[in-house]
Order: C-alpha cells, then structure tokens, then sequence
C-alpha cells in the first residue's frame, strides 16, 4: 500500500511542478525548472504527510552465523583425554579463535545438560549427548544459519542415541573424536533391572546385562549377595570375543524392609577396568499392601497404562473393572481411580460419596460432568464442560503436594496434548495443581490435587496411555509418567491417616544424581491436616554424621529438600509438639552411586562418524582438529543471518520535516521575488 502513495505522491507533485513551469516559462522567470523543482518538492512533501503520515522504514542488518562448539565435560572424557587435556584444550581453542573472525561462536560444556561456566573441568557424572544437541538446536531457534561442533568420546549413559533422534537442525554438524577406540578386554554389567519396591512373601527378579569383549575362554559366574550370603550365581561361558547375556535371579522376599545386593563379576583376568564389575541393587521389601480399583466407563487403553504403572510396585494391588462390574461395596479398597466415571448411564457418584474413600477423577467425553459437580463437597471444585478438544499441557512449577522426578520438564516439552472434554475448572482452597492448559478464559489446572475431607485428584483429560509412548519413544522408558500416576495415588493413599504424625518419602532408594525430599504431616485432635507445629528432623548418615533440618511448611504440611546426597544409607528422626505431646517419626532410605561415567572407557568413534554423517558435516580425531577450519569456511550451507527491522516513523513528530518544507516554499518565494524585480 505505502508505494501506492508513494506513486500518488510523485504523481501530483510532478503535475504541480509542470503546471508552475508552463506558467513561468510564460512569465519569462530566468530558470523557471528551478523554481518548478521547488514546488514539486514542497507538494511531494506535503502529499507524504497527507497520505502517509507514517513511514514504515525497513533496516537490514547482517549479522555473523553462529557456530555452537560443545564440549563433552564428564569424568569419561577426563579419563578418555588423559595426559592429552592440555593439548587438545589448545588445539581446540586454536580452531575457536580462528574461526571468531567469521562466526559468533557460543561454547559450552555439558554432561546431562549444557553449561555455561564449565567447559573443561570434566567433572560431571552423567553424559547426554543427545541432550546438549537438542538444546543447542533449542538456542538456534527454527531459523538455522549456522553449525554445531560437538567434541566428545561418543560415550553417553542418559538419553536416546543422538544419531537416531530426531532433528530439527538444518545446519551441519561437526565432529571431533577424543580417546582411545582401541578394544581391550572387559567383562562388565551393562545395565541391572530390578524393581524399587517388593511384597512380603512374593519372588522379584533381578536381571542383568552382562557384556564382554575379547574374554574368549573365560569361564566364570556372577554371584549375588546380600551381605555375607550368596543369594543366587549364573554361569557365563564366553566362545567368542564378543558376547552379551541377560542373566537372571529369581528372590523370595522373607523378611521386610529394605534389601541391599550385590552383583559382581570376577576378574576376567588382566582387565584395565574392575568398576564395571560390580553393581548394588536396592530393593525395598514392605509388608503393606494399598487396594486400589480403578473403574471405567468402558475399555480404554488409559486403563492399562494406569495398571502397568502402578503393577511395577509393589505397594499396590490393582483391581480392575468397567462400569457394569462395578462392586456394591468399596470398603476393601484404598483409594478409587475412575476413568470416565459418573457417566450418564452409569451413575456412581452417590457411592463414591458414600464410601468415604479418596478417589482421582479422569474426566472423559464419557464423563457426566453434573455428576461429578455432585461430589462438590469433596472435591472443592466446580468444572464446566465442553466440546473434546486436543489440548497441550504445561507443567506447573509451583506444584508441591510431592517431589516431582528429577527430568520431567524434559519428558513433558515433548509430550502430545491431551483429548479434553472441559471448558473451566475451578479449583478449591489449598488446590496443587501439577499440570495447567491454555484456554480463551487464561489458564486452567488439568492435573489437580486437593485435601479436603477426603484426599482427591483430577485429570480433565484422556490419553495418558500416549504419554506412556512417547515417553519411551524419547527417553527408552516411562519412569516419568509413572511416577506422576504413582505418586498422585500416593498422595490419596498415605493421607488416609492412622497415625497423628508421621514422615513420608516419593521412594525408599534414591540416585547421587537427585535431590532427596521428605514430607511430614501432622494430624489435630480432630483428625485435620495442619501445620502449626514446628517440626524438626535429623539426618544421621551411615558414618554417624548428622545433619538437622527444620522442615518447611508446604500447604497443609511439611517438606524438606536435602539436596543431592553421596551413596550410603541414611536414617532420620522427626520431632514435633502437639497440645503440649511430643510426637516422633523415624525411619532410613538409601541413595545409590553408580558411576555411570566409569561403566564404559573405551571411545565410541562410530557414533561420532555417523552422527556427522546424518548431519552432512565432518568428523575428524582430535589429532586433526586444524583440519576442520578449511572444511567449515568452504561449507556454502553456512551463511550469515540477515535481521529486517521495521522502523514507523510518525512525520508529524518530526519538527526538521516542517522545516525542510518551510525551507522550500521560503526558497522558491525569494526566488520569484527576486527575478520579477530585476
């Protein structure tokens, strides 16, 4: 539209100038284009402040493409570079600043994530690479104009293979391979699989990869002990150079409480590395069975998932049913799941508020949403409905009804939305809300959990069954997902209390990787949560250190973060004052260290190729690291980024734009003045 205008504009102003030249020219005036000239100027400028009293200005600018240099910072890299670190820091800086004439380069260092502040300490304990790639694509945004330069031995223990994930970076990625690739005789534990929790009386797996190279000949066993006893041994006659197996131990659990095992492998004989032989394996064995049903409008995948998560402890029993097989009496059960349920042909809610026990309501299109704003009194909240819609969820950072899991921002940033079924949900007093949606109104809490009268939940959505997929797709598991479901029944479970006071934790055995919390609650005379009480307690490690806290208030109870804690098994004491009684809790937990970084010495080159090659970069050794200079100055797919910013500038805030016209008109009329009186 602006050279439309533009064309008007020039179009009057050269008409006014050749009427003025006609008109002097009669007038015999001297130079009669001059003043012509003049007056095409003045109209010209005063058409723009008619038509166009806004200029819309566009400045380009080029700005250098950006080069983001990742650096592998874990303890395998420390190990894989050797006598080398100094060397390859200034080969690598080298290339760095040669390269700083023609790209913005951004270093970092990482582990399981990136970071700013170190880049060659090569202290952290865990190595993502796909990770540092995802984030580094994350900072480019979707337009991509520069490179990545990933330095690393290709060895990672968190996270999907970086070559085959997918990708959204359009630039190419170069590679540089540190280590020795060479293969050396190792017999390790790759991986152990155990479940986190027991029943008394029941048998549990333990299972084991177990991988070998170059022990060909050897012929011993792992042997599993707990303490002084063998508790199980498998024979593993390696014939070739390389083998792997899955080795298994069937355990009868005997005695409650929490069990520590160890698997080891002996010597395959001269092996560089004996870390990897050896693994602990924690088990908590608990006499305490909760009851849990969940019942459906009508089969659902959901309905598995919500099993097969809770299956996998071994606190739960899991009873299922849809909504014809719905029990006459819920005395037996814990706390009730009910997905899709009070229906519109299968009222339930008048049981459900009978029964007095906590539930967790998964609404559905099958949900009928009056029903449930019968249980109002229960659950504080009032919900509107409306049309199924997909909806994405965001995760809310100020949920603390439980510790949430140590990589859920990063599982749930890739998570499919959710087929919702509700246009408003309104919280009562004292709602934890853990996951929120966007709507027309602002945002709503989709994952909710409260403490009235009765401990309840809410999920406004379907399709946790494809969050369960999509979080193994991305991360080769479910952990995630799972422990949300586990822990929101959790929360219906344990705050159906006995006890006046008492300590709870999200899990009996933790990593040196996570911070470990513990939550308190204390019960008044009339059996309701409060928190007036001061509550202190004491952290004792297995080497008699100890370490008091005072627990912090959180909703209608206590919670504590400890932070990260190294290996060992820990117990704790917790005191309060109620009307003038102490109360006392106790009990021990565990933290696990596993050096992942140590699992695996030898340099996986073949990862670093490849992952060059699905990216259409360059992979060199850190020997060659000059080398790589020539390749990425030549790569024509790199070029600059030019930013257009758009500039509106207002004419009639501009005072010197006045003036040039006044200048003009002054001009032209001092001309005509001056030639008429000569």
């Amino acid at each position: 539209m602006q050279i439309a205008y533009w064309v008007l504009a020039i179009a009057l102003a050269t008409g006014g100038a050749y009427w003025v030249y006609k008109a002097d020219k009669r007038r015999a005036v001297p130079r009669p284009w001059l003043t012509a000239l003049l007056r095409g100027l003045v109209l010209f400028a005063a058409m723009l402040l008619l038509l166009m009293p806004d200029v819309v200005i566009n400045r380009y600018q080029t700005e250098k493409p950006i080069l983001f240099v990742l650096n592998d910072n874990s303890q395998s890299a420390s190990v894989a570079l050797g006598k080398d670190s100094a060397a390859y820091r200034g080969a690598l800086q080298g290339l760095i600043n040669k390269l700083s004439d023609k790209f913005r380069v951004v270093t970092r260092g990482f582990g399981a994530q990136l970071r700013e502040d170190s880049t060659y300490t090569y202290n952290r304990p865990v190595t993502n690479i796909a990770n540092a790639l995802g984030e580094a694509e994350e900072y480019y945004g979707p337009d991509n104009g520069g490179a990545i330069l990933i330095a690393s031995d290709g060895l990672f223990n968190q996270g999907e293979n970086p070559v085959l994930r997918n990708s959204s970076f359009a630039g190419p990625v170069y590679t540089i391979a540190f280590g020795d690739s060479t293969r050396e005789k190792d017999l390790r534990i790759a991986r152990t699989y155990a479940n986190k929790t027991a029943a008394l009386n029941t048998v549990f797996e333990i299972k084991a990869d177990v991988v070998a190279e170059l022990c060909r000949g050897y012929s011993g066993s792992a042997i599993l002990n707990e303490g002084s006893e063998t508790v199980g041994s498998a024979v593993l006659p390696i014939n070739g150079d390389r083998f792997d197996r899955t080795i298994s131990f069937a355990i009868k659990a005997t005695k409650a409480g929490l069990h520590h095992y160890v698997l080891q492998l002996p010597d395959a004989g001269n092996e560089s590395n004996l870390t990897n032989n050896k693994r602990d394996i924690f088990v908590d064995v608990t006499d305490e069975h909760k009851h849990i049903l969940i019942a459906s409008a009508a089969p659902h995948p959901d309905v598995k998932a919500l099993r097969e998560a809770l299956s996998t402890s071994g606190t739960y029993e899991v009873t299922v049913c849809d909504a014809s097989d719905f029990p006459s009496s819920l005395a037996n059960y814990d706390a009730i799941i009910l997905h899709g349920l009070p229906s519109g042909r299968n009222r339930v809610e008048t049981q459900i508020a009978n029964a007095g026990k906590p539930f967790w309501l998964i609404l559905t299109q099958s949900t009928d949403i009056t029903a449930v704003n019968s249980l109002k009194t229960l659950t504080r909240a009032g919900i509107a409905g409306a049309g199924i819609r997909e909806a994405p969820m965001s995760l809310h950072t100020a949920f603390n009804a439980f510790t949430l899991p140590q990589k859920i921002q990063t599982v749930t940033d890739k998570l499919p939305p959710l087929s919702v079924s509700v246009g408003n949900i309104i919280g009562g007093p004292g709602a934890n809300v853990l996951f929120t949606m966007r709507t027309p109104a602002g945002t709503m809490p989709t994952w909710m959990l409260q403490y009235t009268t009765l401990p309840t939940a809410i999920l406004a959505g379907e399709g946790l069954w494809r969050w369960r997929l999509y979080e193994y797709k991305n991360t080769d598991g479910h952990e995630v997902i799972d422990e949300c479901i586990r822990q929101t029944v959790a929360f219906l479970c344990t705050n159906n209390k006995e006890k006046p006071f008492g300590v709870t934790l999200p899990r009996q055995i933790w990593s040196d990787q996570e911070p470990v919390s513990l939550n308190a609650w204390l019960l008044n005379a009339n059996r309701e949560q409060v928190n007036t009480a001061d509550v202190t307690i004491a952290i004792t490690d297995s080497a008699g250190h100890k370490d008091e806290y005072t627990m912090e208030r959180s909703g209608t109870g206590y919670n504590l973060n400890t932070g990260i804690r190294a290996g060992g098994r820990y117990t704790y004491i917790a005191k309060t004052t109620m009307n003038g009684k102490e109360l006392t809790a106790s009990g021990s937990f565990v933290v696990e260290s596993v050096p992942l970084e140590l699992m695996a010495t030898r340099a996986d080159y073949a990862i670093m190729y490849q992952l060059a090659q699905k990216h259409k970069g360059v992979f060199v050794p850190a020997t060659q690291i000059a080398t790589l200079y020539d390749s990425i100055i030549a790569n024509n797919n790199i070029k600059p980024v030019i930013t257009t910013h758009t500039e509106t500038v207002p004419l009639i805030d501009r005072k010197w734009y006045f003036v040039v016209i006044l200048l003009l008109a002054v001009a032209e009329w001092l001309l005509r003045k001056f030639w008429m009186a000569q």
